[in-house]
């Protein structure tokens, strides 16, 4: 009888450590005790894959500098200390933090439950009508988070679904933006200048500013938002050969159009926050990291995948709002 009740308790222990793991996404392991940490530098590439995990658990990034050496860096996604602009406060802040209250489905799975969705009329105390109000252009922020016909239910709910068909999560399209971003506060204490980061062989470029103030947020949360984050990388040739192969039909403005869009981002450090709290990118606005060109530029799924997940039909898929609220 002990017996069984030891196993059953193992089982629910095991159980629960896998619903808790949100990622479906795992990092390579790594022996970090040889590996070159800022200020240290390799004069060139190391044959090791990045980002990659260690035996304690550090997610380490390898990064290229502006004069063509490398180095590693930790960019581990956890919850830290505060991070809040008004307190002058520069911590992590609550990385891992999702908002169990209003989806708990998501906070254990990574992806909303579209029963859940249907059935939201608050998040965060505040009624998605309001939020929608708020979140219109020229109400808390000139740009908005949505866009004029778009509500957040519709944008939650569509983006779901594309995570969904692209086999990721929310919280595995947060953390290489996370990874960067812990990288980026870093880059001023170490006193480096980089502008490369090695990510699952890719070399994603990025360009940062700041801009004074800050933005609220529109879920009365703590998250705060004052930088403007560019982040792109080149496509290869493969990847130019297929959407060549596929979008033959578009003009050549509108193929131009459709390449940029798919391997490169504009965003603010508060959506890194709301893609993995709530499953939120923004809607139509010039802030939105769409989950799609996150996987790419990462190098999370591929070109094919990315294709597919958006019916087959990337452009219409970037140039079409989200209207259609969960039914």
């Amino acid at each position: 009888m002990q017996k069984l009740v030891l196993l059953l308790c193992l089982f629910a222990v095991l159980f629960t450590s896998c619903n808790q793991n949100r990622y479906r996404l795992s990092l390579p392991k790594i022996n970090s005790e040889n590996l070159k940490f800022a200020p240290e530098y390799y004069s060139e590439k190391p044959d090791l894959a990045s980002p990659a995990i260690t035996k304690e658990e550090r997610e380490l990034i390898l990064l290229k500098t502006n004069d063509g050496r490398f180095t590693w860096m930790d960019g581990t996604v956890e919850n830290g200390e505060p991070f809040n602009y008004k307190q002058g406060l520069q911590g992590k802040g609550n990385q891992l933090m999702a908002d169990k209250a209003d989806f708990p489905h998501f906070a254990e799975k990574g992806v909303h439950d579209e029963t859940e969705l249907r059935n939201t009329k608050t998040i965060t105390g505040r009624s998605v009508s309001q939020i929608t109000v708020d979140g219109r252009p020229w109400a808390s922020s000139g740009v908005g988070f949505l866009a004029e016909d778009e509500t957040i239910m519709s944008v939650i709910s569509a983006d779901n679904q594309t995570v969904k068909k692209l086999g990721l999560t929310h919280p595995d399209i947060a953390r290489p933006l996370f990874h960067f971003w812990n990288l980026a506060r870093d880059f001023e204490k170490q006193q480096v200048e980089i502008n490369v980061l090695l990510y699952n062989s890719h070399e994603v470029e990025f360009k940062i500013q700041g801009s004074r103030g800050w933005q609220e947020s529109i879920f009365d949360d703590e998250i705060l938002g004052t930088g403007h984050i560019e982040i792109w990388r080149q496509l290869s040739l493969k990847e130019i050969d297929f959407l060549k192969r596929n979008y033959w039909q578009l003009s050549s403005d509108q193929f131009e159009e459709l390449q940029k869009m798919v391997s490169h981002f504009h965003t603010s450090e508060m959506v890194l926050f709301y893609i993995n709290r709530y499953g939120f990118y923004e809607g139509h606005t010039e802030y939105r990291p769409d989950p799609v060109t996150v996987a790419l530029v990462f190098g999370l799924t591929s070109i094919e995948k990315v294709h597919f997940a958006a019916g087959g039909d990337l452009y219409s898929y970037f140039t079409m709002h989200f209207t259609q609220n969960p039914d």
